[in-house]
């Protein structure tokens, strides 16, 4: 969103950020020559700079480019200073940049007056301080759930691609979702075939029996796995080698991520339970507990701002069930390609397309088609002579 209005009077402000210090350039209103300066990533330049701006007594806005989280401490102690923020879209930063300097070269000097002069024209979005607005905390989680996720994904792709191959094949049909538990427990009991070969079928289910946790038809499933291990082609270890030691050490790094993220979780819905936003979202079909505490934490409160922001983030929300969406191709699925439910968002129908003759100003044609010979034209399909205003062009 773009913010457009007058700042004749406004004392203007351009941030670069870097990791270590800031370059600042502030537009002063009635002065063509700008003052810069260079600040550390320190309190003490940061109160500098506060001081600074506010001795002017003007109304100052400040833009810069989100980079990381650099520019989050910065922003934090601006804006509890009351002064007015502004974000630079990277994307737009980039293109004024080639347009005004006819070049792809830069550096901080240069991408302060960029971002200045994006100031000076409006374009620019606004910025939202997640400690000032209450979701940080939120933010947190999601994005720990996020990093817990990827690193089991990744780990459970180690353990089927290296473990399971030398060491028990056949087991991988056994394993059924990457949510449960019980596949992971049962591999570090019993890592090797030979280990469940070494007991009787009747010993093994005795016990395996609280390993796999609730099944349907357990007894049966324990003695597939039996009868699996007895013909299995996995190497033959010895169960005491560290070749076995480093298995149990991954399985069990492993079932503890299977747990920070059941933790994360919980606490997210605990904390989101009561929140209106939160049992809205849940509302739609398609959207469960997890994708609701993300997208709460990727939007600001839709009852203040209405549902802009829910198209929004519904488009980068992963799919709980990516199965169910018709337009998931096998190779998207096939590389990884989360889908968005289908049913949580419907496009609105366009209205039905309007004809008028070719070379006719819209000013003189307020209504194109009279509605005596609208029926004719759907009549005769949007590409007749009627509809295009052909019998116009050869009388």
């Amino acid at each position: 969103m773009t913010a457009t209005h007058s700042i004749a009077s406004t004392l203007l402000v351009a941030i670069d950020i870097s990791k270590h210090r800031h370059e600042v350039l502030i537009g002063i209103p009635g002065k063509k020559r700008r003052r810069r300066m260079t600040i550390t990533n320190t309190l003490d330049d940061f109160q500098r700079l506060t001081t600074a701006l506010c001795s002017y007594d003007l109304p100052v806005q400040i833009a810069f480019e989100a980079t990381g989280n650099y520019h989050r401490p910065l922003a934090h102690h601006l804006g509890q200073a009351g002064l007015d923020l502004k974000l630079v879209s990277s994307v737009g930063l980039a293109r004024t940049r080639e347009a005004l300097h006819n070049s792809w070269d830069k550096n901080d000097p240069k991408d302060a007056q960029v971002i200045l002069h994006m100031l000076e024209i409006g374009a620019v979005q606004f910025f939202h301080d997640p400690l000032a607005t209450g979701t940080a905390d939120i933010q947190e989680l999601s994005k720990t759930h996020e990093i817990v996720s990827r690193s089991k994904t990744e780990l459970w792709h180690r353990i089927l691609t290296h473990y399971l191959p030398l060491y028990f094949p056949e087991a991988e049909r056994f394993h059924r979702s990457s949510r449960t538990d019980w596949f992971l427990a049962f591999l570090e009991k019993y890592p090797t075939p030979q280990m469940i070969t070494a007991m009787s079928r009747e010993a093994f289910v005795a016990d395996a029996w609280q390993v796999v946790g609730r099944k349907v038809s357990k007894e049966r499933l324990l003695s597939d796995i039996y009868a699996t291990a007895v013909g299995s082609v996995g190497l033959p270890v010895h169960p005491d080698s560290d070749a076995v030691r480093m298995f149990r050490l991954v399985l069990a790094e492993g079932r503890s991520l299977v747990r920070q993220r059941n933790e994360i979780e919980a606490r997210a819905v605990e904390l989101l339970s009561d929140h209106p936003d939160y049992q809205l979202l849940t509302t739609i079909p398609g959207i469960g507990p997890i994708n609701a505490f993300e997208a709460k934490a990727a939007s600001r409160s839709m009852a203040m701002h209405g549902f802009a922001e829910l198209y929004g983030w519904l488009a980068r929300l992963p799919c709980s069930n990516a199965r169910t969406a018709s337009a998931t191709s096998s190779n998207a699925t096939s590389r990884g390609t989360d889908t968005m439910p289908i049913c949580a968002v419907r496009r609105t129908p366009r209205s039905r397309p309007r004809f008028r003759a070719p070379y006719t100003p819209w000013s003189n044609t307020a209504n194109p088609i009279a509605p005596s010979s609208r029926g004719s034209a759907q009549a005769e399909g949007p590409l007749s002579d009627q509809s295009r205003g052909g019998s116009s062009l050869t009388s």
